[in-house]
C-alpha cells in the first residue's frame, strides 16, 4: 500500500517531480546538460543567499561530509556532536586521519556560541563542523550566533554545516552568515528521491582546500572547478535527479522564499503544540527544529505497533533514532507536506491511540 511519508528523509515526493526525472536522458557533455547545471544553479544561489558557488554532487550527503573535511584543515578540527548525525561528522573526521576533537553535550541539548568559544580557545583549530539541524532530537542548533562568534574571535575558523534536514525548509543566508560550506542531500526538504547532495562553498574554503595535502579527488573543489564555469561536472552528474531538482526550485521559488520558510514554521508550531496536549517534547524547547518535531512517548505506546496501523491508513512517521528508539517517535513536517496534511496525520493518531 502507497503510504504517505511523514519521516525525516527519504520525504514524500510528489508526481510532478517523480514524473521530471523521466525526460528522455541527455549526454552530461552536451549543451542540453551545461543549460540544465546553468539553469539550477543560480535558483539554489537565491534560496541559499549566496553569491559563491554551489556545487551538485552524485553522493549522498556522508561521501560530501568525508570529501569537506579532508579539504578544510592544515592543522585541527573541532567536532561538535549534539546527537547521532553530528556525531557522524566526528566519525569521518577521525577515519580519515584529520587531527581533530570532539566536543559533545546530552542529547535535546544545543551547541550554543558560549560553548563553541570555550573549545576554539583550547587548541590551535582551523575548522569547526556543525550539523544545523540534528535529525535524530528534533532539534535546531544556533548556527548564525555561532558563525558570528566565530568570526568575531577566530576568522582563520572554517565553518562546515551539515544542513541536511533543513536547507531548503529554513532559511540560510550562507554569504551574511559567512558560512564556508554547507551541504544536504535532496531526499528530505528538497522533496526528492536521493542520490544528489548540495553544497554550497566558500571562496576562502576553496582557497585552504589547496594548501591541504592530500585532499582527495572526487570530492575536489578544484576538481569541480575545472568544469564549473562550463556548467558541467567532473565526474557524471545525476541528470535525471538535477532535472528534478530544477522543476522543485522553480516551484519553490514560486511559492516565494519567505512564505516557504513560514510555511515551515506554520506546520511545526501545530506539530509542537499538539505534542504538548497529548505527550512532550523531547527537545530543548528553546531550539526546536522547523522541520521535524522529536515528540517523547510519555504514554508509553508501541511506536511500532502504531506505525502499523498508520501504515494501514496510508501514512508512515519515524520511531526514535538510536537509543531513543520506542522512547520517542519523529514527525517530519518538511518539503510538499502541508499543513492539513500534518491535521490529517495527527487525527489519525488521535484515533488509533484513542486520544
Amino acid at each position: 500500500m502507497y503510504k504517505k511519508l511523514f519521516i525525516p528523509g527519504p520525504t514524500h515526493v510528489r508526481e510532478k517531480i517523480l514524473q521530471a526525472q523521466a525526460e528522455p536522458m541527455i549526454g552530461h557533455r552536451s549543451q542540453e546538460y551545461a543549460d540544465l547545471q546553468a539553469d539550477v544553479t543560480p535558483k539554489l544561489q537565491k534560496m541559499l543567499y549566496t553569491e559563491q558557488r554551489v556545487y551538485l554532487y552524485a553522493s549522498s550527503s556522508t561521501g560530501v561530509m568525508e570529501g569537506s573535511v579532508r579539504q578544510a584543515s592544515t592543522k585541527k578540527v573541532l567536532n561538535t556532536a549534539c546527537g547521532a548525525f553530528s556525531k557522524r561528522w566526528h566519525q569521518i573526521t577521525a577515519a580519515n586521519g584529520v587531527p581533530c576533537h570532539k566536543i559533545e553535550v546530552p542529547m535535546g541539548q544545543a551547541i550554543t556560541p558560549e560553548l563553541v568559544d570555550e573549545a576554539l580557545s583550547q587548541d590551535d583549530y582551523d575548522a569547526i563542523t556543525l550539523v544545523m539541524n540534528e535529525t535524530s532530537t528534533g532539534l535546531l542548533n544556533p548556527v548564525a550566533d555561532i558563525a558570528a562568534l566565530v568570526h568575531a574571535k577566530y576568522p582563520d575558523v572554517l565553518i562546515l554545516v551539515d544542513a541536511v534536514s533543513c536547507m531548503a525548509g529554513e532559511k540560510i543566508e550562507f554569504d551574511t552568515w559567512g558560512l564556508d560550506v554547507c551541504l544536504a542531500g535532496v531526499q528530505k526538504c528538497f522533496a526528492l528521491p536521493a542520490g544528489l547532495t548540495v553544497c554550497a562553498v566558500s571562496d576562502r574554503a576553496r582557497e585552504r582546500s589547496q594548501q591541504v595535502p592530500n585532499h582527495g579527488y572526487y570530492f575536489s573543489y578544484a576538481q569541480m572547478d575545472k568544469r564549473y564555469e562550463k556548467h558541467q561536472t567532473p565526474a557524471t552528474p545525476a541528470i535525471s535527479l538535477i532535472q528534478a531538482l530544477n522543476a522543485q526550485m522553480d516551484d519553490i521559488l514560486a511559492e516565494g522564499l519567505e512564505r516557504h520558510w513560514e510555511r515551515h514554521k506554520e506546520m511545526a508550531a501545530y506539530v509542537q503544540d499538539w505534542a504538548r496536549r497529548h505527550f512532550a517534547l523531547y527537545s530543548d524547547e528553546n531550539y526546536l527544529s522547523n522541520t521535524v518535531t522529536n515528540v517523547e512517548n510519555t504514554r508509553d505506546i508501541s511506536v511500532a505497533d502504531l506505525n502499523k496501523e498508520l501504515g494501514k491508513r496510508g501514512a508512515m512517521i519515524s520511531n526514535g533514532y538510536g537509543d531513543l528508539k520506542e522512547k520517542c517517535f519523529r514527525i517530519a513536517h518538511m518539503g510538499d507536506l502541508t499543513l492539513d496534511d500534518l491535521k490529517w496525520l495527527t487525527g489519525q493518531i488521535e484515533d488509533i491511540l484513542g486520544l
